[in-house]
């Protein structure tokens, strides 16, 4: 039964740019066919904009929430010199989704989804019985095309990552290539998204006091490519 499956919280952060609409429209057609999903959609802006409450409006069969929350004028101070991929995008309103799961939701899972990457359907179901975090495969991202956890075949386990950029990052991983469990963010309630470009999910999956054996690798032991970047 579909109201038995555990819910996928996914997280779209989303802003004003002339192709909003169409992407997010792409992504309301895919998660229209995942059942147990809830869409929490949140906009970089002081108020919530109605070109987005029209378009959550026409795909009223997903249940959604429609937050906003504006990059701290902090990170804004240089807008105009300094390049938009090199702010720390997204963190206000995956931080803003976040307190609103920890306030109204006890269990499910967590997936941060942007709103202009493509998702094959079989991801929903790989990730939908994480118990901690679970991982898998991005591709079209970075110089080898691909970014992903290594798996040890003879644990199991994922070892280290594969990733164009590895850097002194513990988990070298995409945005999109894990979820989490709820209970994850109420076990650790200082859990956030930092104000660092480039580091998110690293300091964002340390802050929840992760090993590498707790990581569950999906997508038949990290091996398919399911979700592709942009």
């Amino acid at each position: 039964e579909e109201t038995e499956l555990p819910v996928i919280y996914v997280i779209t952060p989303t802003y004003r740019r002339l192709v909003q609409l169409a992407e997010l429209t792409q992504l309301a057609q895919t998660l229209s066919q995942v059942p147990s999903v809830h869409w929490i959609v949140v906009e970089d802006s002081e108020e919530l904009s109605s070109g987005v409450t029209h378009l959550l409006q026409r795909f009223d069969a997903i249940p959604h929430t429609h937050l906003h929350g504006r990059m701290p004028e902090l990170f804004r101070v240089n807008a105009s010199s300094t390049p938009y991929t090199s702010r720390p995008r997204g963190a206000s309103n995956r931080n803003r989704a976040l307190h609103w799961i920890r306030q109204n939701v006890q269990s499910g899972v967590v997936y941060f989804a942007d709103d202009d990457n493509t998702y094959d359907l079989r991801l929903f179901h790989e990730m939908r019985h994480t118990r901690k975090v679970s991982m898998w495969p991005v591709g079209l991202i970075g110089i080898y095309g691909v970014s992903s956890p290594v798996v040890d075949p003879d644990t199991g386990h994922v070892k280290e990552f594969f990733d164009g950029w590895v850097g002194d990052r513990t988990y070298a991983v995409d945005m999109a290539s894990f979820a989490i469990n709820v209970q994850l963010l109420h076990q650790n309630p200082d859990a956030v998204m930092p104000y660092r470009a480039g580091y998110q999910e690293d300091l964002f999956l340390k802050s929840l006091n992760l090993t590498l054996e707790d990581i569950e690798p999906r997508a038949n032991n990290c091996t398919q490519v399911l979700h592709y970047s942009k």
